[in-house]
């Protein structure tokens, strides 16, 4: 009976290194969930769709600032620049540790380093779901001062009585974290039913974490950015440098759909009316771990406005770079540019403006349905995206129909995920491109 039961046991084993196996080898997806999606757990019924508008503004406003605080900087304390407000616009779940515990992280290409909140914290941020306790899992091992991870990170310090090396991020207006960098083995449930597990993920474990930053379900950060700790680069040949995702259209929906994120194989874009554009590799003021490309112009129906910012001080960014972004909800584009798309909008559209009482909703109109305003297409280096409809306009409330970009008075370009809905985008970090592929995301 004892050998029966050892055979089980290894052929089980064995059963779960290949669906592992199979999984990274052919890429795997997995769901992207919206934050303001009923199949949120940051979802709140009482709040109204214009109060979910609002914040999606005020949200894509501290986005703007963050960067372009980031790129002005010339220290080398990013800290106090990161955004201070109940942030991030998708979340992913996933395990951390063995055995697995579940946790929900915010998915952003802006941001490098993940972690999570940890047991102890002193003080914690109130996760309204349980905390991980590192002390219960077999997998989790502190990164210790001496080495090459700790001494190249910036904002890191040594516990020498543990021989512990330790993080910070400072978020400003008293939000923050710190705590133990460390390595874990994080698992991920894929959209097929199975799962991928990868050991050894560089993280934060915060167990000093201030301020209402991350209130909620919310345990902290995945980061999709382009630096060397990210889960993307950490991934690496794993997943071949590629990842996708497809976003649908939930800002304002009450179904329980998702979006998808892909790896590997799995985010291939390939096929009919694909798009690709070369990401700029930036030099200097921490621009590095950003997404930018090139921007030529924007149309709005048939009158093309040429794009153009304002070259940053310290870095080799010309003035047709834009930032590509998951966690900017709208696009935000140079005042310049954006009042020539406006002007021109104002003379296409022959529809009552609505005035926003708080200011905060540049150009709305009244509508009784669904209307057919002009077309927005984005001419990148490389060919021309034409944007979805409700990525270029979206519905502020009932009968209300808003343009999806906002002016910024610095000559700030972020091409946010409204602007991205309904297309498969790319990113493949080995051949440096972004690819755009029209498509019904409900169907992908």
């Amino acid at each position: 009976m004892s050998h029966f039961l050892h055979f089980i046991f290894i052929f089980i084993c064995i059963s779960c290194l290949l669906v592992i196996s199979h999984a990274t080898n052919s890429g795997f997806s997995v769901e992207l969930i919206h934050r303001d999606s009923l199949r949120s757990p940051l979802y709140n019924p009482t709040q109204t769709q214009f109060q979910r508008n609002f914040n999606v503004v005020h949200r894509s406003i501290n986005r703007a600032n963050y960067f372009y605080k980031k790129l002005s900087s010339t220290k080398n304390n990013l800290g106090s620049y990161m955004p201070s407000d109940n942030g991030g616009q998708y979340l992913m779940g996933y395990s951390v540790g063995t055995p697995p515990f579940k946790v929900y992280g915010i998915v952003d290409t802006g941001s490098n380093l993940n972690w999570l909140q940890c047991k102890p914290c002193n003080p914690c941020y109130n996760q309204t779901s349980p905390i991980f306790d590192p002390s219960k899992s077999s997998s989790y091992k502190n990164i210790p001062c001496s080495s090459k991870t700790c001494k190249s990170m910036e904002n890191t310090s040594c516990s020498y009585r543990r021989d512990a090396c330790q993080y910070t991020l400072d978020y400003g207006h008293g939000t923050y974290t710190n705590g133990d960098l460390s390595v874990e083995t994080f698992t991920l449930d894929t959209a097929s039913g199975s799962f991928v597990s990868f050991p050894k993920i560089v993280m934060g474990c915060g167990h000093n974490n201030g301020n209402s930053m991350y209130n909620g379900p919310s345990s902290g950060i995945i980061g999709f950015g382009n630096g060397d700790t990210s889960l993307i680069k950490q991934l690496g040949s794993s997943i071949g440098g590629k990842f996708s995702y497809c976003l649908i259209d939930d800002y304002n929906s009450k179904s329980k759909r998702s979006s998808k994120l892909s790896f590997g194989d799995d985010a291939i874009v390939s096929g009919d009316n694909v798009v690709s554009t070369p990401m700029v590799k930036m030099i200097g003021n921490f621009t590095k771990d950003n997404y930018f490309v090139t921007m030529k112009a924007f149309s709005v129906g048939n009158k093309r406005i040429k794009y153009k910012g304002f070259k940053r001080v310290w870095t080799n960014a010309s003035t047709d770079n834009i930032i590509i972004d998951s966690g900017t909800p709208i696009c935000i584009l140079p005042h310049r540019v954006y009042y020539r798309m406006e002007s021109v909008i104002k003379k296409m559209v022959k529809l009552p403006r609505f005035k926003d009482p708080t200011g905060i909703f540049p150009l709305c109109y009244n509508t009784t349905s669904k209307q057919n305003f002009p077309p927005i297409t984005a001419h990148f280096k490389g060919g021309d995206v034409k944007l979805d409809s409700r990525g270029s306009f979206y519905s502020l409330d009932k009968g209300v129909e808003c343009f999806a970009f906002r002016p910024y008075k610095n000559g700030l370009g972020i091409f946010g995920n409204l602007a991205q809905v309904n297309h498969l985008v790319g990113y493949d970090l080995n051949k440096n491109i972004v690819s755009f592929k029209p498509m019904d995301c409900t169907k992908y």
